[in-house]
């Protein structure tokens, strides 16, 4: 049972990343093609935000770590 919640928990976080990155890189274009002179503050912005995103699924494998420990 422990080793189906790390799977859940590994799972999820990375659906949420996946999501989060098309959310954030889709927008970004949007907003390149409607102002293209302000595309290098728009990609870092993004990239930030990229990274910020990409912090779930690291945290969810070290719960299912966890969680796998403790069983």
């Amino acid at each position: 049972m422990a080793f189906l919640a790390a799977a859940i928990a590994v799972g999820l976080g990375a659906l949420g990343a996946g999501i989060g990155n098309g959310m954030i890189v889709s927008k970004t274009v949007e907003g390149i093609a409607r102002q293209p002179e302000l595309r290098g503050p728009l990609q870092t912005t993004m990239f930030i935000g990229v990274g910020i995103v990409e912090v779930v699924p690291l945290i969810g494998v070290v719960i299912a770590f966890l969680i796998m420990a403790s069983a």
